[in-house]
C-alpha cells in the first residue's frame, strides 16, 4: 500500500491539488523513491516533463556548472546561452525566432498575443478571434483557460473573455463554417494530453493546416507535452505532411524538470512584436537556459528518437494484449509514441490509486482515461515491469468489483 504523507502540515498551501498521499526524496532515471527508500516505477513524469528521467547526469553537470557562475541577468542584456538555444531550436524547426518563458502556459500567452498583434500590425485590428478545441489543455493563465474552454476552468472567474471560440475536436467541416474575417488564430494541441490521449490524424492536421493558409489564419500548435520526441519524432506534428505551424509552444522536457519554456514563430507571424510588445523577468535566464542546451542536446539525438518509437512499439503490442485480457477494465489504448492514453470503464482515479499500490505513477486525464507518460529514457526491461504493474492493477481492480 502507498505509505501516509509525511507528518508536515499542509494547511498553508492553497487547496487546489488533490495530492496523492506520497512524497519523494529523490529520483533516478525512471524511479521515484521516498524517504524510506521505497521505489516506484515513473510513468508519469511530473506530467511529460522529466522527458530524460530524474536526476540525468548531463542535466545535472549543466545545472551544477551554470549555477557556479550566474543564475540571472535581465534581458536588457545579451544572454549568450539563450542565443545558442534559440538558433538550435530554430534549425530544428520550422521557427525563425524564439521568444524563452518559465512554462507553457506562459508560452501560450505569447502566442495568443503574438497573433492578433500580426494581424494588427498589418491592419486589421479586427483580427481578434482565436479559435480552439473541446479537451484542450493550454494552461491556467486568464487568457489560456479560454482557449481551451473548458467549462470547469473557466467557471467562477467573471465575465467571459471575449475572442474566444471552442469547436468539437476534429470537426474539419465546423471549423470550416467557423472561420471568418475576424478570425485570427486556430490553436491545437497534435495529441491532446489532459483531454484524453486523443491524436488529431494526420491528415486531419494537413488539411487543418491547408485551411489556416487558405484564410490567412496562423495555426498555433501547443507541443508542451507532445513534443521534444515524446511521439517518437521530434515534434508531433512532423507526422502529418506539409503541418508546419506559424506559431508553436514548447515546454516541459524542454528543461527536463527546471523551468523552461518557448514561443516559437516564423519571422512573418511574429512581424508584429516589436520591442516592448512582450517581455519577462526570468525567462530565458542564464540557469535555464544552459539545462535547456543540455536537455536539446539529448532530445535531437536520432538514438533517443529511435529508442522512443522502439518503446512505443513495445508499449502498444502489449496494452493491446493488455486490453483483450481485461475489456472489462480497459475500454481503449489511445495516444502516439509515449502519449498513451488508456480509457477506462471503472474510476480513472480508483485506478490511479490501485496502481500506486502496485509502486507504479500515472497521471489521469480526462474523459475518465489515464496516462503513461514514462520517461523517454526507459529501458525496454522497465517498461515490459511497467506493464506487468498494470496487468496487477487491473486484476486488482476486477477482485475488488467481484467483491
Amino acid at each position: 500500500m502507498a505509505e501516509p504523507a509525511p507528518p508536515v502540515p499542509a494547511d498553508h498551501l492553497l487547496g487546489v491539488y488533490n495530492r496523492a498521499p506520497l512524497a519523494f526524496e529523490r529520483g533516478e532515471g525512471a524511479r521515484l523513491y521516498t524517504a524510506s527508500g521505497e521505489a516506484y516505477l515513473d510513468c508519469l513524469a511530473g506530467i511529460a516533463t522529466t522527458g530524460l528521467g530524474h536526476a540525468h547526469p548531463k542535466l545535472v553537470e549543466a545545472l551544477k556548472t551554470q549555477g557556479e557562475k550566474l543564475w540571472h541577468v535581465s534581458n536588457i542584456f545579451r544572454i549568450p546561452d539563450q542565443e545558442r538555444l534559440a538558433g538550435r531550436l530554430c534549425a530544428e524547426t520550422f521557427a525563425d525566432v524564439v521568444f524563452f518563458t518559465n512554462s507553457g502556459t506562459e508560452a501560450v500567452e505569447c502566442a495568443l498575443k503574438m497573433a492578433r498583434k500580426y494581424h494588427w500590425a498589418r491592419g486589421e485590428a479586427d483580427r481578434i478571434e482565436v479559435i480552439g478545441f473541446d479537451g484542450a489543455f493550454h494552461g491556467r493563465s486568464y487568457a489560456a483557460v479560454y482557449a481551451a474552454g473548458n467549462p470547469a476552468y473557466v467557471e467562477g472567474f467573471g465575465p467571459p473573455l471575449p475572442g474566444y471560440r471552442t469547436l468539437k475536436f476534429g470537426d474539419h467541416e465546423a471549423l470550416k463554417a467557423a472561420i471568418g474575417p475576424t478570425t485570427a488564430a486556430v490553436i491545437l494541441e497534435p495529441v491532446q494530453g489532459e483531454g484524453g490521449a486523443r491524436a488529431l490524424p494526420e491528415s486531419c492536421l494537413t488539411a487543418l493546416r491547408q485551411l489556416t493558409r487558405e484564410h490567412g489564419v496562423l495555426l498555433i500548435l501547443d507541443e508542451i507535452q507532445s513534443g521534444l520526441g515524446r511521439t517518437g519524432r521530434l515534434f508531433a506534428h512532423e507526422w502529418a505532411h506539409d503541418a508546419a505551424p506559424d506559431i508553436m509552444c514548447v515546454a516541459k522536457a524542454l528543461g527536463g524538470g527546471f523551468p523552461v519554456g518557448a514561443c516559437l514563430a516564423t519571422s512573418e507571424a511574429a512581424s508584429g512584436m516589436g520591442v516592448g510588445a512582450h517581455g519577462s523577468t526570468y525567462g530565458g535566464n542564464p540557469l535555464a537556459m544552459a539545462v535547456g542546451l543540455a536537455a536539446v542536446e539529448e532530445l535531437t539525438r536520432p538514438e533517443t528518437l529511435e529508442h522512443v518509437r522502439r518503446l512505443s512499439g513495445l508499449f502498444s503490442q502489449s496494452l493491446a494484449a493488455l486490453q483483450s485480457r481485461f475489456p472489462d477494465i480497459i475500454e481503449e489504448v489511445r495516444g502516439k509514441g509515449l502519449l498513451i492514453g488508456l480509457k477506462l470503464i471503472p474510476s480513472n482515479r480508483a485506478f490511479m490509486a490501485a496502481a500506486r499500490d502496485q509502486h507504479l505513477l500515472i497521471a489521469g486525464g480526462g474523459d475518465n482515461c489515464v496516462r503513461l507518460l514514462p520517461p523517454l529514457i526507459m529501458s525496454e526491461d522497465e517498461a515490459r515491469e511497467a506493464i506487468a504493474r498494470l496487468e496487477a492493477t487491473c486484476e486488482a481492480m476486477r477482485a475488488e468489483a467481484a467483491a
